[in-house]
């Protein structure tokens, strides 16, 4: 699934999309129903405004994200579904006192126009316009522009301080937001129970963990680090919650020293019987009202402190540099030792990338004569799909909203069924299925396109040369230092060669029973992280014919050490693929494949057809043979 962990107004301020895409989108859209009982969202912006005049602000800032920079955040951080009605994952709101600018990206800008009642914002594509850039032109002298600094990030309020001083305004942080002011039915922040991961999964006890990242302060003259990122201390302190859709995560801060003490600060409802004994003595959990005593007492220490500058709240570096404290900004230091998965780890993705390519053979076994019924849906597809993975003990649920798209509707790169959407699959078309599972031992991503009957002979070129991008992907050997960017290319190659392209990055970061989007590591034009052994990528090229058809083959595969080559002079790393499940034969242009390529395709179907022939039943393993069967 190509995503990536990103702050909000990053996010919106580098996506694109053809305008082949908007049309498809507004055929898609536009005959949504209208939700009954719409809050009357006019109402709800004149009432900020008159906040906004009661705090002698001249504008707003609200930016799709909560305190902790989440990818996906809470119902109770969900303020611009609140004050506009937009649902989507994207989105940014400029409030003045004559003037409502909504930015989001290539994905959502129809949704928006559908959502969003006509007249209340400007509507705005953040591929042709960034916020940072409509200040230039709707800001003067004098203005005064509020933000709240628990939702931005410290590099984001700085580029949107630089664009407003160019005009002479200036930025202002609030104490109290004033969205949530007048926000009378807000939700409760999430409080779910943590649990603790047990390291027969993660492989490393906390202890273990504290010592690796306390070690590295001292290498690096620090006192201590803040931990801002929930995935990071879930890592940490080997612990998993349920506050976040479809990732186990406790949302909370830390802070670990360089002594591996840590201060976790945690909502007390969270924290069930036994934790504490599982923590053990050095972490000290910690009220969340006491967050800012720490940093204050913490600033006084004579060394540097760590945090991240892009995943940082602003509020709390602000806080740090307001005490006199000395900050190093750097990585978090727990994000690579956790991207760089450790023996257990890996061994634990493997088993459940088989448990999850057994599930994933039951339902195409099922589809490959349901679907010639002109009965099966979109809709009905995936939750045939969530059944089977349901059905195994160590199934904790799936890891993002699947992507189930029939037809036109695949090419919508981040679709979603809906009741007003959902296709019927049919003959002659291709199906795309992105979907994965969280197991206690693992984390799932796959997409495999399917031809419904027959498919047709561009349908088949395209998917083939996808097919060819992959494999040369997954076949890559490459140097230490190697990045993601440099590898890029290989999976771009033959749709280039053709004038074709895919609008996303071609892999991103996996955790382990953590997010499916995991950094430092990807693979695409940005991603400049080196890639180390142990990190989990996903390999997912594809093809979009807007209003036709969707193409995207997606493994995920772990970076290992390659035997030293005779000859070679230097380390050489590759990739090893974990998951598990058939490749469509049926649509296949054979004639395109080179016999390297087509002995792969034999040898992968071969790993896939042994591993999980002893999970089938008979009726199954017949299919699996058959859509297996060498090329």
């Amino acid at each position: 699934m190509a995503f990536s962990r990103r702050s909000a107004s990053d996010a919106i301020e580098q996506s694109s999309l053809t305008l082949a895409f908007y049309v498809y989108f507004w055929f898609t859209f536009a005959l949504m129903p209208v939700a009954k009982n719409t809050p009357d969202y006019k109402s709800r912006l004149q009432a900020l405004r008159d906040e906004l005049a009661k705090a002698k602000l001249d504008g707003f800032f609200v930016p799709m994200a909560d305190e902790y920079q989440s990818e996906y955040v809470p119902d109770s951080a969900q303020r611009i579904a609140f004050l506009s009605g937009f649902t989507g994952s994207a989105g940014f709101i400029v409030v003045t006192k004559d003037k409502a600018a909504f930015f989001t990206d290539g994905r959502y800008t129809l949704q928006a126009s559908q959502q969003i009642p006509a007249g209340l914002f400007d509507l705005l594509d953040s591929g042709t316009i960034a916020p940072s850039e409509w200040l230039a032109t709707n800001t003067s002298a004098g203005m005064k522009l509020g933000f709240d600094p628990w939702l931005h990030t410290e590099e984001s309020v700085e580029r949107l301080k630089k664009a407003a001083a160019k005009n002479g305004a200036e930025l202002v942080a609030v104490e109290r937001n004033p969205v949530d002011l007048i926000w009378s039915a807000r939700p409760e922040p999430p409080a779910k129970p943590i649990y603790a991961y047990d390291v027969a999964y993660a492989g490393q006890s906390s202890t273990e963990k504290r010592e690796q990242i306390a070690a590295d302060l001292k290498k690096n003259g620090l006192a201590a680090a803040i931990i801002t990122d929930p995935a990071s201390i879930a890592w940490l302190l080997n612990v998993r919650g349920g506050d976040v859709p479809n990732t186990p995560l406790p949302l909370s801060f830390a802070i670990i020293h360089d002594n591996t003490m840590v201060k976790w600060f945690i909502d007390p409802r969270k924290i069930t019987g036994g934790l504490q004994k599982h923590l053990g003595k050095a972490v000290d959990p910690e009220n969340p009202t006491l967050f800012a005593t720490a940093l204050e007492r913490l600033a006084q220490e004579p060394k540097p402190i760590r945090i991240d500058p892009a995943e940082s709240a602003y509020w709390i570096v602000e806080k740090l540099r307001g005490a006199g404290a000395k900050l190093d900004f750097g990585d978090d230091p727990c994000i690579l030792p956790k991207a760089c998965k450790n023996a257990v780890e890996i061994e634990g993705m493997k088993a459940a990338h088989r448990r999850d390519g057994a599930a994933l053979v039951k339902f195409l076994a099922w589809l490959s004569e349901a679907a010639l019924t002109g009965e099966v849906t979109e809709i009905t597809a995936e939750e045939k799909l969530a059944g089977f993975r349901a059905a195994n003990n160590l199934y904790r649920g799936p890891s993002f909203h699947t992507i189930s798209g029939a037809g036109p509707n695949g090419a919508i790169v981040h679709y979603r069924a809906t009741e007003a959407t959902s296709r019927t699959l049919k003959k002659n078309e291709f199906y795309l299925l992105d979907s994965g599972g969280q197991y206690m031992d693992g984390t799932t991503d796959v997409t495999r396109t399917i031809a419904i009957g027959n498919a047709t002979g561009e349908m088949r070129d395209r998917f083939t040369r996808v097919l060819k991008g992959h494999i040369a992907l997954a076949q890559a050997r490459f140097p230490e230092g190697t990045t993601g960017a440099d590898l890029d290319v290989l999976a771009r190659q033959f749709l280039w060669a053709a004038g074709l392209d895919y609008n996303h990055g071609t892999g991103h970061g996996v955790g382990s029973y953590l997010g499916v989007h995991e950094g430092p590591q990807g693979i695409s034009k940005r991603s400049k992280v080196a890639l180390k052994p142990g990190m989990v990528l996903s390999n997912e090229p594809g093809y979009y014919k807007a209003g036709a058809y969707g193409i995207r083959i997606e493994n995920l595969q772990v970076v290992t050490d390659v035997v030293a080559l005779s000859g070679g002079e230097r380390k050489t790393l590759g990739f090893e693929t974990i998951t598990l499940a058939p490749i469509d034969r049926n649509a296949i242009d054979h004639k395109l494949l080179t016999d390297d390529e087509a002995a792969w395709l034999n040898n992968y179907h071969t790993r896939v057809r042994e591993s999980l022939r002893p999970m089938l039943d008979k009726t199954e393993t017949a299919w699996l043979d058959k859509a297996t069967a060498p090329v």
